[in-house]
């Protein structure tokens, strides 16, 4: 499943976010693709570590693709790329 994100990512989104991936199944591999984010905020990375916890933890294969240079820097600053797939 590929979840798109437009714009500022932060708590804004946070109802759209979860609505666009609650009801699917656990085991699926997710990817957020980031494109079209130009900005993320603590409210965002929140999110995603929600997401990738519905998707099974540890377990879980969850992809943040089209990352823009800033959106990497504060992924990889953050240490995300530990926990997801960043490209």
């Amino acid at each position: 499943m590929t979840l798109f994100i437009e714009g500022r990512f932060d708590f804004s989104s946070h109802q759209d976010f979860r609505a666009a991936y609650e009801e699917c199944p656990h085991d699926l591999d997710y990817v957020v693709d980031l494109r079209g984010t130009h900005y993320l905020d603590s409210s965002a990375l929140g999110m995603l570590l929600l997401l990738r916890d519905h998707a099974g933890g540890d377990k879980a294969t969850v992809r943040l693709i089209n990352c823009t240079a800033d959106v990497h820097k504060i992924l990889a600053i953050s240490n995300f790329s530990k926990l997801f797939q960043l490209s």
